[in-house]
């Protein structure tokens, strides 16, 4: 998740993460991971992000930072589902990730820095 703050709403962390913010913690499912204070909104991403050892990655100068993904126990993903991505194809038709679902599928990504 790429963010402009690190207080955000927190319908925009939700969104962004997957992740929903409870009484009991930041929860996904059946897992939730209890957070060292109560979450409020906007949300600390810093905090949070430090609670569920999330990376939080900032590109200097840039006023940016990346979130995630989520790693229980900073070792593994919580899943190995992709999150759903849309983009154009060669013929200008939304293509949809979750189209694959079910299927074997490698992701490449390239950038020049």
């Amino acid at each position: 998740m790429l963010l402009r703050s690190l207080k955000i709403s927190r319908r925009e962390f939700e969104a962004g993460t997957g992740w929903q913010l409870k009484p009991e913690g930041v929860c996904q499912g059946e897992v939730c991971i209890p957070l060292s204070r109560p979450a409020g909104d906007p949300v600390d991403v810093t905090a949070v992000a430090a609670d569920m050892g999330m990376p939080l990655v900032e590109a200097k100068g840039e006023g940016l930072w990346a979130l995630g993904p989520a790693a229980i126990g900073a070792r593994a993903l919580a899943t190995a589902q992709a999150p759903e991505m849309s983009l154009p194809d060669l013929q200008g038709r939304t293509f949809h990730l979750s189209s694959l679902r079910g299927k074997k599928v490698l992701l490449f990504a390239w950038a020049p820095y």
